[in-house]
């Protein structure tokens, strides 16, 4: 029995005091290898269309000339996209839906970002905490606000994506355990909900995959 509702979320095995739920991200990786010599499938080639209109968007959102640029994004996407449907799967620890992970990838992001920018472009970086068009005694004001919002960037990032990710499984793992409760007759109801549920956590794992990408892409944006 779990002491309380989220301790679902808690990384429990281990081995020599190790915890083993984190090996979940890397399965798929396992996998990678076959695609460079298995006949080319139809996932594979949705997953390569995907990839593309991927770049052609994130090269779009960027407004650099860089070539290769959008690589590091695109290689984010398929990562939380890959561990979000895998936590999915029953028994199947969530990574996504912890702050170690997904601070993990928006504080470097942020934090390089603000490097470059502040030591290559600085001008560009101060006239960014005053939009244009800002009355005088606003300035300090806005540059206050501007300051603030910049760095709660990463912090947002890490949170949006986790609390979406846990908040269907709460959903999911309460459903589930009203279900020896229930009775025959409303056992098919509480089946179809959760394949309803199901269909739409697999939904908010590709689009808060896209969000977290497209953010970082619109921020790395910012600083050129």
């Amino acid at each position: 029995m779990m002491t309380n509702l989220f301790s679902s979320f808690d990384p429990l095995s281990s081995v020599f005091n190790m915890s083993l739920n984190w090996l979940s991200t890397f399965l798929g990786l396992m996998l990678i290898p076959y695609a460079f010599w298995a006949i080319p499938s139809r996932w594979s080639l949705l997953w390569s269309s995907l990839m593309s209109t991927l770049h052609k968007e994130f090269k779009t959102l960027l407004g650099t000339n860089n070539p290769g640029s959008t690589i590091v994004f695109v290689s984010i996407f398929s990562l939380i996209v890959f561990n979000n449907f895998l936590g999915l799967t029953p028994y199947v620890f969530t990574s996504t839906s912890h702050l170690a992970l997904t601070l993990s990838l928006s504080l470097p992001l942020w934090l390089s970002f603000m490097l470059f920018g502040w030591i290559n472009h600085t001008q560009h970086m101060f006239a960014h905490l005053v939009p244009a068009g800002t009355p005088g005694p606003l300035m300090p004001l806005m540059v206050l606000i501007e300051t603030i919002s910049n760095v709660i960037r990463p912090g947002t990032l890490a949170v949006r994506l986790a609390a979406n990710m846990i908040a269907g499984h709460l959903l999911l793992t309460l459903l589930g355990n009203t279900g020896p409760s229930l009775q025959y007759s409303l056992l098919s109801l509480l089946l179809l909900a959760q394949i309803l549920l199901l269909i739409l956590e697999s939904a908010v794992a590709v689009i808060q995959s896209y969000v977290f990408a497209a953010l970082s892409t619109l921020y790395a944006g910012e600083v050129n």
